[in-house]
């Protein structure tokens, strides 16, 4: 392998995998890209009083009056050892109980302005950074924090992000304690929602520390853009640098472009550059691809963009930006062209959350959800009503799904525009992207002149930054006027209520699509209307007449070639929003899938026509006991020339298929089979069957994966159900089952597809802190002390502890002291793991907890210390803590002293995981907790066998 070659290798190693690599002096001094998600400390704070918020902000001055003086939570010095270990991504939300007082659109979870114990979320980390590591840029970077997040390091305020989808990242480097430990401090505030569909809490994104050379590529520095003619791609490659170097700096740039083996197609170099102390430049050049293999749906090729910054013949920055060869076109007659070749857009609208996990979802369940959409012929994604996590535009990337990657809020300020720009900026090289969206359904302009303005000016500010997508905005009113008058491309939402033939008619040159249609609400596996349940029958309807059906929307988007395509809503069910109902239905009911990934029966419409499957599929199932000789329809959902079904072998005729339609059937019900049977060209293509079942007899468990990487990050999608003794799916088993877990593996959230389930999505170990009470004191002979220690000592006479400067004169004065305060334990402490983390209020201090003594002669030399409190030694309701100590005394007349002698934690082990099935299904996620072995997952359910099923974690 030549010397070029093998770097790139590594290079493309280290990109693709997102490790160090094994650095050899050649490329010791590039950028390392680390995740930080492991190892996180986490403890719910409080919205308004400070006691409860470990008293931040509070000091004499704020780390906003002056610098390094992040106090409470944001202090360095912070004790966090009682607060609960995390690894992110994390959403605090998806833990906390239903309430009918929760946000209605945020899925009624016990979160915002009603529940202010639970609204804010403090996280701390500590990390060790090496003394080799000064001179270095070095910063830390949130994918996402939901939301109002505050940052800090070393007790440092680094900055405020409002919003919870941008990413954002702070220049670290002056801050740290090199060659010593370091700690992160964040502080999320969900009090007020940012939209009006469930969002979350905390850092449910990931978090990287950066490291590179002071002359280096910027974060999202890279931008990529290719024009393909005569089977020849020219691929303009844009890079900007920085010096945040004190002195001039001279430098060369290279850019190669290589292939999905490592092979280097293009590569050029520009010598000679110089930059003045934080300074910036933009590099760019023109490569050139012969036979360039083009990123396309179907064969979602990618190839790598390497830049490396070059001084005095060593690489000091490298850069690696995944993209894609292709060309995209609209046409204001015929449509949206990918590559040269029609596409009709067969796309979902989508939120960011699935059952069990909420917003916090690992990498690989969003492989899972693409793969599932593009299963029913989904081949567009939109990204609402916000910019998405990077993995999800990645796995769009990787399996060719289309992208409308869509701004949260419309508005011109600078906030608002700097808020655009970052969402290009970071996610401008992803070719799944063919569109930006500047807005949603901005009822209170978009039919105005005000809407317009705002549109035209987002627009023209989009185009500045990337000319090369077409920007939208998703209009549900004020069609003809408005915003609809300046989009590149106008978003219909909900056409019932619109006439767009005339809106083409009126504006011939204008491109349009349905960024919103088919709102249909359906219950999966439900087929009668049960309003008392809050369920919905899963055939096709509209919900009024604002609305078409599923079939009516898709028949007006189809046969309209002007129209490039159209986005259903939703392709997944989300939390909040549950239209038409309210408590306790608390999740969606508008999804073609449900929350975990369960196909709808409106799935296999769209699979019927968005794909050249053959498709057969009946609905609805065939258990209904009770109603015999009473009629039932039948649907059958299919792309073949003709269906016939049978009904215990005996035929209840033949029809034609209509286009983009489907048959219907009334069927007297009688127990047994029911079969459709598809024909092309009067062949048999396909066929359906649904059996009556008999009684729930056993649990049987399925994965989507059966080996999985032993990395505490990739994870396992278990389906759960209930067969008969037959062997067959029983699709009206509610049956709850427990699940059991062992080797290396932990379940990290269950589900079941119920929008009015207020079942548990995680079962956690749950910590409580208990603060010791407020001291009082005694001066003593020395630490010998032994009735002041007694439980039932009278302290009554004593003063109130730390009245009394400790400065030398008290020390003279005073050789040591008792210290008594009073603990509450609740009635159900006996069942937890009492621990105390004490924090030494002498130099030398012995403690004791109703009057036993737990710890002797600490030092304060020696650290903060632990002790595992034996539940002999508590009882419910009122406990002693006394400590004997030689005090402590000020070093300065401005220094103070600690007077937090620490807390007790009671971590409660976590209950059972267990759900509910709901029309025959539920699932459970598995996540690797890092070791190599075979995971087993066990599930129960009284009255039915058993099942298990192995999942091997392995290291590569």
């Amino acid at each position: 392998m030549k010397p070029s070659y093998f770097l790139y290798f590594l290079i493309l190693i280290f990109a693709t995998t997102g490790k160090t690599i094994a650095q050899s002096p050649e490329i010791a001094s590039k950028r390392e890209h680390l995740s930080i998600d492991n190892d996180w400390r986490f403890a719910l704070g409080h919205a308004y009083d400070v006691s409860k918020d470990f008293y931040n902000g509070t000091g004499g001055f704020s780390y906003l009056a002056k610098t390094g003086y992040g106090d409470g939570a944001a202090s360095a010095e912070f004790d966090d050892r009682g607060w609960r270990k995390i690894d992110l991504p994390h959403d605090w939300a998806v833990e906390q109980p239903f309430s009918p007082k929760g946000s209605f659109s945020h899925g009624s979870k016990a979160i915002g302005r009603n529940f202010p114990e639970a609204s804010v979320g403090w996280y701390r980390k500590t990390f060790a950074i090496p003394a080799s590591d000064l001179g270095k840029r070095i910063s830390i970077a949130f994918d996402g924090v939901f939301r109002n997040s505050i940052v800090w390091v070393n007790g440092h305020y680094l900055g405020t992000e409002p919003s919870g989808y941008n990413r954002f990242e702070y220049n670290i480097s002056e801050y740290l304690n090199y060659g010593g430990n370091n700690v992160i401090a964040v502080r999320a505030d969900v009090t007020m929602e940012e939209g009006w569909f469930y969002e979350g809490a905390g850092i449910y994104r990931h978090v990287w520390l950066n490291k590179t050379n002071q002359v280096h590529i910027v974060p999202d520095g890279t931008f990529v853009t290719t024009a393909v003619k005569s089977n020849v791609a020219d691929v303009t490659a844009t890079a900007t640098i920085n010096n945040d170097d004190k002195k001039t700096r001279s430098f060369n740039i290279t850019q190669t472009i290589i292939d999905d083996s490592g092979k280097a197609l293009a590569t050029k170099t520009t010598t000679g550059l110089t930059l003045k102390p934080f300074a910036s430049q933009d590099i760019k050049n023109i490569l050139t691809v012969s036979n360039p293999k083009l990123w396309s749906l179907e064969t979602p090729y990618l190839h790598k963009l390497i830049t490396t910054v070059e001084e005095n013949g060593s690489i000091i920055d490298s850069y690696v930006t995944t993209f894609g060869i292709r060309t995209i076109r609209f046409d204001a007659n015929e449509g949206f062209f990918l590559n040269g070749k029609h596409v009709k857009i067969q796309g979902t609208n989508n939120h960011q959350d699935h059952a069990g996990v909420g917003a916090a979802m690992p990498d690989a369940l969003q492989d899972f959800r693409i793969r599932t959409l593009k299963g029913m012929g989904c081949n567009a994604y939109r990204c609402s009503h916000n910019p998405p996590t990077p993995e999800l535009l990645d796995a769009c990337d990787r399996l060719g799904m289309l992208v409308i990657d869509e701004n949260r809020l419309m508005g011109v300020t600078s906030t608002q525009l700097n808020d655009l720009k970052r969402m290009i900026l970071r996610d401008r090289n992803h070719p799944s992207i063919i569109s930006w969206s500047i807005g949603n359904e901005e009822w209170g302009i978009e039919g105005n002149i005000t809407g317009a303005r705002i549109a035209a000016t987002m627009q023209a500010f989009a185009k500045s930054v990337d000319s090369t997508r077409y920007i939208t905005a998703a209009i549900s009113g004020g069609i003809g006027s408005g915003i609809s008058t300046v989009i590149d491309v106008l978003g219909y939402n909900y056409v019932a209520t619109k006439n767009t033939d005339e809106q083409h008619k009126k504006y011939p040159n204008q491109f349009s699509w349905g960024t919103e249609e088919g709102s249909t609400v359906a219950s999966r596996g439900i087929y009668e209307d049960d309003m008392d349940k809050h369920q919905l029958v899963a055939y096709d309807r509209k919900q009024n007449d604002f609305f078409y059906s599923l079939e009516q929307g898709w028949k007006h988007y189809a046969s309209r070639p002007y129209l490039a395509g159209m986005f259903i809503w939703t392709g997944f069910d989300y939390r909040g929003e549950p239209t038409p109902f309210g408590w306790p239905s608390v999740g969606s009911y508008f999804g073609m899938i449900d929350a975990c990934g369960f196909p709808k029966d409106d799935y296999y419409y769209l699979k019927s026509w968005w794909t050249n499957q053959t498709v057969v599929h009946l609905l609805p199932h065939w258990n209904w006991q009770g109603k015999e000789g009473q009629e039932i329809r039948v649907c059958a959902y299919s792309n073949c020339d003709e269906v016939e079904l049978f009904l215990n072998r005996k035929s209840l005729g033949k029809k034609t298929m209509e286009l983009n339609g489907h048959l219907e059937w009334q069927v007297k019900y009688e127990p047994g089979t029911l079969e459709a049977i598809g024909y092309k060209k009067g062949i048999k293509a396909g066929n359906d069957i649904v059996k009556t079942t008999l009684m729930p007899n056993q649990v049987k468990l399925t994965v989507d994966r059966k080996a999985i990487k032993a990395d505490k990050k990739d994870i396992a999608i278990i389906t759960v159900q209930a067969d008969d003794k037959n062997a067959l799916r029983v699709p009206t088993a509610q049956n709850e089952l427990s699940f059991s877990i062992t080797g290396p593996g932990k379940i990290i959230g269950v589900g079941n597809g119920d929008p009015t389930s207020l079942e548990a999505d995680q079962y956690l170990e749950r910590i409580d802190l208990i603060n010791i009470g407020a001291f009082k004191e005694k001066f003593v002979d020395d630490l010998n002390a032994k009735a002041e220690v007694a439980a039932d000592y009278n302290d009554s006479s004593w003063q109130n502890a730390f009245k009394d400067t400790r400065d030398d004169e008290f020390g003279r004065r005073v050789k040591a002291i008792v210290y008594r305060a009073g603990f509450t334990m609740p009635a159900d402490a006996a069942t937890a793991t009492a621990t105390l983390f004490s924090k030494n209020i002498g130099k030398v201090q012995n403690i004791y907890i109703n009057g036993k003594e737990i710890g002797h002669e600490i030092k304060a030399g020696d650290g903060n210390t632990e002790f595992k409190l034996d539940a002999s030694l508590l009882h419910p309701g009122n406990n002693t803590v006394a400590i004997v100590a030689t005090p402590l005394l000020k070093a300065n007349i401005w220094a103070s002293v600690n007077t937090d002698p620490g807390l007790i934690q009671l971590a409660y082990p976590a209950a059972q995981y267990k759900r509910k099935l709901f029309s025959g299904y539920a699932q459970v996620i598995v996540q690797s907790t890092g070791q190599p072995g075979t995971i087993v997952l066990k599930a129960i359910s009284p009255g039915l066998k058993q099942s298990a099923i192995e999942i091997t974690a392995a290291d590569k």
